[in-house]
């Protein structure tokens, strides 16, 4: 072999460790394929950016109580923008929504973003979910800003499991309490009067002599 085969062998050698050595670092624990998380629905209308958009409801079908819209919302502009209401097409359900802490509503900061859904963020609920929306559809929900107007999106209905339990409705069914041992209505001690009675009739049995004891001593 000539020597310039042999260095173009040994270059080709070389990058083929090379990719293999890149491969193997893709496939560690960082790797982004082991980071995979579950689809969901986002968009983008004027300034405002809305992703994450969820509709998570009780974890069984058969449970029954309210569900509630999970989403980030982003505002891209150089005012802030308040969320006005979150609805439904094609369903009746109201949804309700509250801020992070107060009772005033849901602002999204210009140049910042806000989370819907989860312990210590803003939310909105669905009071009757169970009749909104069906895990495994696409509920439409529309976001309606105080400027940019309103943002329609298909969320995906997804039960409060797995992924989203953080992000679930607040109010779960409890399990089935275990029925208590049931308690004796009548009390197990006598009462004060029987106990009177009980103590006067031991005391006179054990005080008035039978009769043949009596007897006995009248023959002696």
């Amino acid at each position: 072999m000539s020597r310039s085969l042999r260095h173009g062998a040994l270059a080709a050698t070389a990058i083929v460790f090379s990719i293999a050595s890149l491969a193997a670092c893709g496939a560690g624990n960082d790797a982004a394929t082991l980071k995979v998380r579950p689809d969901s629905a986002a968009t983008t209308i004027g300034e405002i950016s809305i992703q994450n958009a969820n509709v998570v409801t009780q974890p069984e079908r058969t449970d029954t109580g309210p569900a509630v819209v999970s989403a980030t919302l982003f505002n891209n502009g150089t005012k802030p923008q308040t969320l006005e209401a979150v609805t439904l097409p094609g369903s009746s359900a109201s949804v309700q929504l509250h801020a992070a802490k107060g009772a005033g509503p849901v602002v999204v900061p210009a140049g910042g973003s806000v989370v819907l859904g989860g312990a210590g963020n803003a939310s909105a609920v669905i009071e009757n979910g169970s009749e909104a929306a069906q895990a495994g559809n696409v509920q439409r929900v529309v976001f309606k800003f105080s400027s940019a107007g309103e943002v329609p999106l298909g969320a995906f209905v997804v039960p409060a499991k797995s992924y989203f339990t953080g992000f679930g409705p607040s109010t779960l069914p409890e399990p089935p309490k275990k029925s208590s041992e049931a308690t004796p209505t009548g009390s197990s001690a006598p009462a004060a009067g029987a106990e009177g009675d009980s103590s006067s009739d031991s005391e006179s049995d054990s005080g008035t002599p039978t009769d043949s004891a009596s007897a006995s001593a009248q023959t002696d």
